[in-house]
């Protein structure tokens, strides 16, 4: 597979992750409400793993890529532009989200938001930094082993995105009320580059929680289970 295909598929497949995950927050979270939310984004990345997944690895999370490239799963050079495509695939999503939400005269972006993540007073629920922070490293860590073990060698061939899929609904599910959940960085990166405030000044957490998270559990399945499990 060439070397552009890949890096467009996981530009495309961050950008639809966010735009549907997020836009599912922003168009419809008051009458699908958390359980709906969740399962926006859990469906996008299932069928996005599906789409793309023989294509870029459906990597569409630079946590991911950087847990990869830890496990030595990815090179250094795919990594960073990995990175790049995706950071930029979200931050499209974001901008045509919020093109899309000026067409309706009751939206404010203020008081509505583009499903920007938060701590503190930016918490759904009014959790602390402290709590958002553990949050999103527990919940990205519990995520990463799921896809470690679902892409695993010993894994029943076919199911990986149901798997992941269903693993980030039910980290949605826990996270919602939380931080909004991250467990991306650039899921995190493009509604507050659109929404600024303090969906930008939290930003850092979003970026360094998922990340921690995601080299822990790649330690972790790299040490103490790959290569341990029989195959089904």
């Amino acid at each position: 597979m060439s070397d552009t295909k890949k890096y467009l598929a996981e530009l495309i497949g961050t950008f639809v992750l966010v735009f549907f995950g997020t836009g599912a927050a922003v168009v419809a979270g008051k009458s699908i409400g958390v359980l709906g939310i969740a399962l926006a984004f859990g469906i996008a990345v299932l069928v996005m793993v599906y789409m793309i997944g023989a294509i870029s690895g459906c990597h569409i999370n630079p946590a991911i890529t950087i847990a990869m490239l830890v496990n030595g799963k990815i090179g250094s050079k795919d990594a960073v532009i990995y990175i790049i495509v995706q950071c930029i695939g979200a931050i499209i999503a974001s901008a045509l989200l919020f093109v899309i939400m000026t067409g309706n005269p009751a939206y404010n972006i203020a008081a509505d938001g583009l499903g920007q993540n938060g701590y503190g007073i930016a918490s759904p629920g009014g959790f602390s930094l402290v709590s958002g922070l553990l949050a999103e490293v527990i919940l990205t860590f519990i995520f990463l082993m799921v896809i470690f073990g679902a892409t695993s060698k010993a894994a029943p061939a076919g199911f990986a995105g149901i798997a992941i899929g269903l693993s980030l609904t039910t980290v949605h599910l826990v996270g919602i009320q939380i931080t909004g959940t991250s467990v991306n960085p650039a899921r995190s990166l493009g509604p507050a580059l659109i929404v600024g405030g303090n969906a930008l000044s939290q930003l850092w957490l979003f970026i360094i929680a998922p990340i921690v998270g995601a080299v822990i559990a790649a330690f972790v399945w790299k040490y103490l289970f790959e290569g341990s499990a029989s195959p089904a």
